[in-house]
């Protein structure tokens, strides 16, 4: 008999769609630990903090990790090392889903080490984990003693025949117009990210407000557990940070006048910054200290942050200005330029303000194609989207260490904006890559546009094109100000970043991380209708660079072919081991795939010469052409017996021509006749209906001897 251990406790969200979360059997040394199932999907959540912060940790050093085991979906990984290794990019994002969720429920003087960990355990292909991972995470932390303001949950919201839905499955998100996870707590909604289809305003807040309905029954149901488990823990006591009330009162009365008049100059970045640190620095030089005391200067310029922060948020509030001399709704400067990169298939810069991105576009095909080893998703995909935010873009100096989290974020942002304007179908595998060259806010955005363009460039033939804006706010009390095309220090300093990316009928993706409470539904649709005004305005300037997609590629572009053969021929075409297929793209310098899709065979041909596409295409068309009784066919001998010879009429198709069909003279033998190589000219006479032999003939193209006299 086995013994009962932990608690478990479930909520139905819809009919069908139970979820259970149980505690207290595994992981226990963990701070805290749960084990969520809906089906047959299990997650295992487990949260740790170390009780000491790490000296000079003035921050919150919260590492989130989302990984799926390969045993969960009954495979065994691909790798040389047949192990799990690094995070997938869509492990890599579902970690930032959960990361910006949880991350504003900690106390701000909390700087001891959290690691949250989340393993797919067992799976279900047609229930997504990511939605259910940020509600795993939530119940872990409540079950420990950490101090934390939650719960939050995530619901995934999308619209099935005009009805939404929460937490669809696989297969009904394939008829979904809408595919959106968001988190909050019981009072607000603190992230959202996900994609549509040109949908309205109206439409995304009503989809907001849907699942917001969810999380509150999901932030219930967490309670209700820790309940069942005894109650919520006392929380640690923590002592992470000094302070000194009176040196921050001086901080902020010595500097405040001076960083506002600095902050009202408007201004480059540059300017400002090196203005802000000399405020700072002539502080901490001419602050008084005992003998053989240390001036504080960490603690100073804590302090002095919180100056710069009071003082931009006081002015935009107060004065109605910004920290660049901008109106509130105003959009900063733009330029762009296509076709930069006269090697690129694509390619355009684009600059709004200090923010700039080179986009380049290359087209290839099937065997560019990205391989996706996942257990959750597991394939191909014809369409990257690569961004690179390299250090000198914020004139920083920091060792290259390969793809950040970040950079996977923003990339995926930019994708889900620009992949819905793509054709649904498209012989190319698309490769597009933005590298951020200068960056003060909204580099991701700026990636958007540059991308739609760089598109535009090389003749891929978008639906629309598509522009994004990240709007801010700052609230304060009763006030609040809604910012759009927020700089890198209103991002930082102000209460939200929501990007918004569309195109002139709507809205094809977004983005919002909120660090305060209090979005009301009311201040969330004047963002959003801000958001379009300047949405439109960019799409506009954009317009005046490229306006719609050239009408061909550029010269030096591959260009593809594509054939549907029978399923019969592959083999024919492909030859035995590949050696017909590999042949042909030797002798003619094209790339050819084949496949088989829906049982027929999907050839792509790909060259950026015309006479080499054209020598392929003849080739495979000769190899699956039919032969037909009474045409004439150029062969070349294979074979010579003593009855005849066989010939290669067609490629791969071989006929008998017998002795007496190769002349109407008697032939005593075939000696002196024909030779293996000759390349002679055949008639197809008959087609054997039950072996399916060929025969063929010679002498019928030749004029019967003594016809001409007869006719006399």
């Amino acid at each position: 008999m086995t013994k009962n251990i932990g608690v478990s406790h479930s909520i139905s969200l819809r009919d069908g769609v139970t979820i259970e979360i149980e505690t207290g059997k595994l992981a226990k040394q963990a701070h805290g630990s749960v084990v969520l199932k809906q089906g047959k999907t299990m997650l295992l959540a487990t949260v740790v903090s170390n009780f000491e912060a790490r000296t000079g940790v003035d921050f919150l050093p919260l590492s989130v990790d989302y990984q799926e085991k390969f045993a969960a979906v009954g495979r065994i990984p691909g790798s040389f090392h047949k192990r799990e290794a690094r995070l997938t990019d869509y492990e890599v994002l579902i970690c930032r889903i959960v990361d910006r969720a949880l991350r504003p429920l900690f106390p701000k003087d909390y700087h001891a080490d959290i690691q949250v960990m989340i393993s797919l355990i067992s799976a279900d292909e047609n229930i997504l984990p990511d939605a259910l991972a940020g509600l795993a995470a939530s119940a872990a932390i409540m079950l420990s003693d950490l101090p934390f303001e939650g719960p939050i949950s995530e619901a995934r919201v999308g619209r099935v025949n005009g009805n939404l839905v929460i937490n669809p499955t696989a297969e009904e998100l394939k008829d979904s117009d809408i595919d959106i996870i968001i988190a909050g707590t019981e009072r607000d909604i603190n992230m959202v990210e996900g994609e549509m289809k040109e949908i309205s305003e109206a439409d995304m807040i009503e989809a907001l407000k849907f699942g917001h309905g969810h999380i509150k029954d999901l932030c219930k149901f967490q309670h209700e557990l820790v309940e069942k488990n005894g109650g919520r823990k006392p929380t640690r006591e923590y002592n992470h940070e000094d302070n000194d009330d009176a040196l921050a009162e001086e901080v902020m009365s010595s500097t405040y006048d001076k960083v506002l008049e600095v902050a009202k100059m408007g201004g480059e970045k540059k300017v400002r910054s090196a203005a802000f640190a000399e405020i700072r620095d002539s502080f901490i030089e001419n602050y008084s200290v005992a003998e053989g005391e240390d001036v504080p200067e960490g603690l100073i310029k804590k302090y002095f942050h919180k100056v710069e922060k009071k003082a931009m948020r006081d002015m935009v509030l107060d004065h109605n200005l910004r920290l660049d001399g901008r109106a509130l709704n105003q959009v900063r400067p733009i330029w762009s330029e296509v076709d930069y990169l006269p090697s690129a298939h694509g390619s355009s810069v684009f600059t709004r303000g200090e923010t700039q991105a080179l986009t380049t576009v290359t087209l290839g095909s099937k065997t560019d194609e990205q391989l996706l080893d996942s257990p959750m998703v597991h394939g191909y995909s014809n369409l990257m989207l690569h961004y690179n935010f390299p250090a000198f873009s914020t004139g920083e100096a920091r060792p290259n260490r390969g793809t950040s989290r970040r950079e996977v974020g923003h990339g995926n942002l930019a994708l889900r904006g620009i992949r819905s304007m793509l054709p649904d179908e498209s012989p190319y595998t698309i490769r597009i890559v933005a590298d951020v060259l200068e960056s003060n806010g909204s580099s991701s955005m700026a990636t958007v546009c540059s991308g739609s363009m760089a598109l535009m460039d090389a003749g891929v033939k978008m639906n629309a094109g598509v522009s994004g804006i990240a709007m801010g706010l700052i609230a304060e009390g009763d006030r609040a100000a809604i910012l759009s095309d927020i700089l890198g220090d209103e991002d930082h300093l102000g209460d939200m970043d929501f990007k918004v990316i569309g195109t002139r009928k709507g809205i094809v993706a977004c983005q919002m991380d909120m660090k305060i409470d209090g979005l009301s539904y009311d201040l969330l649709a004047k963002a959003l209708a801000q958001s379009t005004e300047g949405r439109l305005h960019i799409l506009e300037e954009m317009e005046k660079t490229i306006s719609e997609t050239r009408p061909d590629f550029k010269p030096h572009t591959p260009r593809v072919e594509m054939l549907t053969i029978e399923k019969e021929f592959i083999g024919a075409v492909i030859g035995p081991g590949g050696k017909i297929i590999q042949e042909m793209q030797a002798e003619t310098g094209a790339t050819i795939n084949i496949e088989e899709v829906d049982g027929f065979g999907k050839v792509q041909i790909m060259s950026d010469n015309a006479d080499s596409l054209n020598a392929a295409l003849a080739k495979i068309k000769a190899i699956v052409a039919v032969p037909e009784v009474g045409g004439v066919y150029d062969g070349k001998v294979k074979n010579v017996v003593d009855f005849g010879a066989f010939v290669e009429f067609m490629p791969g198709k071989e006929g008998l021509l017998h002795i007496s069909e190769i002349s109407w003279e008697r032939l005593p033998s075939m000696e002196g006749v024909l030779k293996e190589g000759d390349a002679i000219q055949v008639k197809l006479t008959e087609v054997d209906k039950r072996s399916g032999k060929y025969r063929l003939s010679k002498k019928v193209l030749t004029e019967k001897p003594g016809k001409e006299e007869s006719s006399n």
